[in-house]
């Protein structure tokens, strides 16, 4: 019989979420969609946000992704996302220096340490047909309202 490490987590679930956001208008009604699959279950999130810009609801859906994956016991993460400000952001290779995606980007950043292993990857467009389906109807439903 071996011991478990006490320095590994044992019971670490890994999952792959695609996340896209969009306004129509830019600023204008707003959502994201975020397709996560873990464990063979995939799980589809998005939401209406009223009126706001493409960049804040890209981190909207990252930290909807982000918080579903700490809640469900995710040590590890893949990231797809066809925003390439995003993903150059949160891989530190840009700052962020937009005053309304500060504190976005901060509460990400949160996230992303009590997950652990977070990678960030920029996909094309239409590698994130599923994100984008979800952001869509989001930014239906924020029309609609």
């Amino acid at each position: 019989m071996t011991q478990p490490s006490l320095f590994e987590s044992t019971s670490g679930r890994s999952a792959v979420a695609n996340i896209d956001g969009g306004a129509r208008g830019n600023p204008g009604p707003a959502g994201y969609g975020v397709r996560i699959e873990c464990d063979g279950e995939v799980v589809e999130l998005k939401e209406a946000l009223g009126v706001t810009t493409n960049n804040v609801a890209e981190y909207r859906g990252l930290i909807a992704a982000l918080a579903w994956a700490a809640a469900h016991g995710v040590t590890r993460l893949h990231v797809r996302s066809d925003s390439e400000l995003l993903v150059k952001q949160m891989r530190g290779e840009y700052r962020v220096k937009h005053p309304g995606l500060q504190p976005l980007s901060a509460e990400a950043r949160r996230l992303v340490a009590q997950i652990g292993d977070v990678r960030f990857e920029h996909v094309r467009r239409e590698q994130n047909a599923d994100a984008d389906r979800l952001a869509n109807e989001a930014m239906d439903e924020a029309t609609a309202h």
